[in-house]
């Protein structure tokens, strides 16, 4: 809504609201005063006609006739031709009933129904005289009724409402065209003056609109008038040239910003490349923060190339570093997609942790699924080294999960965003094991912990691995189960809890079980391996059932 509207919504009330009070006052008055007129009148009428009715009856009391029903009934035939006299109009009528409700006298021709004649009987019983609105012969009546006990007769003096109404009818119409016409003539002059009044700003608008349209902002207002509009409209000059000032000044600043931008993402393409992303915006956000480290829980995995230098010494330098690239972009790409970071390469492995620097909720599910994704990809890499005529590629992984120290570590001339600690090495550990257990991906206690109940898993072994003295449950992980797979794994996990508890014989029913079920199963084949061993040499009593394996 435009401001000149809204001059008019405002004023227009202001305008109306005294006019309309003025005509419901001057109407009021003026319905009140013909009402009077009209009310009286028919008073007058109805006190004529009472006296000429007792002239008559006084007449035939002077002359001892009241008795004589002859004269009786002249007098009444008389008081019906003088109540015709006093008629003026069609809508007029005058009547009279006897006290039972029958028409004993009328000025015209007017039929009364039983409901008319019921009407009347009531306002007879009930005594009731002067104004009255009534319907007889369903027309609208007012009414001033009297009783003349001499004649046994109740008489109506009546005129039709719409005629006794009429003139202020006329006069609410006549009064409604004054008020349009008013308001009609007042919108117009409201229209003109809002006009004027806005054609200023109207300046102002278009200006700004074509400041908008051009970035023009040498744009100015024309000043029309030397008032409060005037000064606006010079102020705006004022202000428009101030901001053409600052609009240069920006400008030259945008321009600096995006150079400085481009240079940026130049930076962030060339290190993105030696360092995670993560790490860059990190950096770029709170550069202090990275020169200190951290303690944090995360997911460490460490994944290798099974004799890979046997597959190097067939292979021409060009096509291994080929090969590799493949094979390093394709499983990057799913270390990425699931959150984590890739730390490093050594030589033909992969080192990648997941929760750092930014920390999700499911980073030790993440990293696992990373794992199997890894498996599942590398069938796609395969078919491609096959076309190239290149041997294929087998991998294992190992994935711990625990507290480590994270932080930029190295020299002020060469530094790596890296993580540290013993959970590091035990995730590089069990990637080792990974070729004693026959296993693609084997997984920390600390991480199963996390982890068992979104994916199947089952317990591999317990180890004490070089360098430690406290065993570790190590565990193989897979997406989903198949009714068999399911079925051997449920065996050998009832299979270890009977060899941990030294029931070996029933220990290696269930591995056979497995081992029917998995032919190739490793892990429940060194299971049967050592049950055969401890039935013919049982352990001794401080036995643990704890592989301690002396490297790496």
């Amino acid at each position: 809504m435009n401001i000149r509207s809204k001059i008019i919504l405002i004023t227009l009330p202001l305008i109306i609201t005294p006019l309309i009070l003025t005509l419901i006052v001057a109407g009021l008055s003026a319905r009140n005063g013909i009402t009077l007129v009209a009310t009286e009148f028919l008073t007058f009428k109805t006190e004529v006609l009472n006296n000429y009715m007792e002239n008559q009856w006084n007449l035939l009391v002077s002359n001892d006739m009241d008795k004589n029903e002859e004269f009786i009934d002249i007098s009444k035939s008389a008081v019906e031709g003088f109540a015709k006299s006093l008629i003026n109009s069609n809508s007029e009528h005058i009547l009279a009933v006897d006290y039972s409700g029958n028409l004993v006298m009328q000025s015209s021709e007017l039929q009364l129904n039983e409901k008319d004649k019921e009407l009347l009987r009531q306002l007879i019983i009930n005594k009731t005289e002067g104004w009255q609105n009534i319907s007889l012969n369903n027309i609208e009546l007012i009414a001033e009724t009297i009783f003349f006990e001499p004649f046994n007769w109740f008489i109506l003096i009546t005129v039709e409402k719409d005629t006794f109404y009429g003139s202020i009818t006329q006069l609410y119409f006549r009064t409604g065209i004054i008020f349009l016409i008013s308001l009609i003539v007042a919108i117009i002059l409201l229209i003109g003056f809002s006009s004027y009044l806005t054609k200023p700003l109207e300046n102002i608008v278009d200006a700004i609109k074509n400041i908008i349209t051009t970035n023009d902002l040498s744009t100015k207002v024309t000043l029309q008038y030397k008032d409060e509009t005037g000064k606006l409209g010079h102020f705006f000059n004022i202000m428009t040239g101030e901001l053409e000032k600052a609009y240069n000044q920006m400008k030259r600043y945008a321009l600096q910003a995006v150079v400085s931008e481009h240079k940026e993402i130049k930076i962030r393409n060339i290190f993105q490349k030696y360092v995670p992303k993560d790490v860059i915006d990190k950096f770029f956000t709170d550069p202090e923060s990275m020169l200190i480290g951290e303690n944090r829980v995360l997911s460490i995995l460490f994944s290798d190339i099974r004799s890979f230098t046997t597959i190097s010494e067939g292979l021409e330098p060009d096509k291994l570093v080929e090969s590799l690239n493949k094979y390093f972009e394709t499983m990057v790409d799913v270390i990425t997609g699931h959150n984590g970071i890739v730390d490093k390469y050594i030589g033909d492995a992969i080192m990648a942790f997941f929760g750092a620097p930014v920390h999700h909720e499911d980073d030790a599910l993440q990293s696992v699924l990373s794992g199997l994704e890894m498996i599942e990809k590398l069938e796609g890499f395969n078919k491609w080294q096959k076309k190239q005529g290149r041997k294929e590629f087998k991998i294992g992984m190992g994935i711990n999960y625990g507290e480590v120290t994270i932080g930029n570590m190295g020299s002020e001339k060469k530094m790596d965003y890296t993580i540290i600690g013993d959970m590091v090495n035990l995730a590089s550990r069990l990637e080792g094991l990974t070729k004693l257990y026959k296993e693609p991906i084997l997984i920390s206690e600390s991480l199963y912990n996390e982890v068992y109940k979104e994916l199947p898993c089952r317990l591999i072994d317990k180890v004490v691995v070089k360098g430690k003295t406290v065993s570790v449950d190590i565990y193989s992980v897979c997406r989903n189960l198949t009714p068999a797979k399911k079925e051997a794994w449920e065996a050998h996990e009832t299979g270890v809890d009977y060899f941990y508890k030294r029931e070996f014989r029933t220990a290696m029913t269930f591995f056979q079980i497995t081992q029917k079920l998995l032919k190739t199963d490793s892990s429940s084949k060194l299971f049967l391996e050592r049950c055969n061993k401890y039935i013919l040499n049982p352990p001794d009593k401080n036995w643990t059932g704890d592989t301690v394996l002396n490297r790496k």
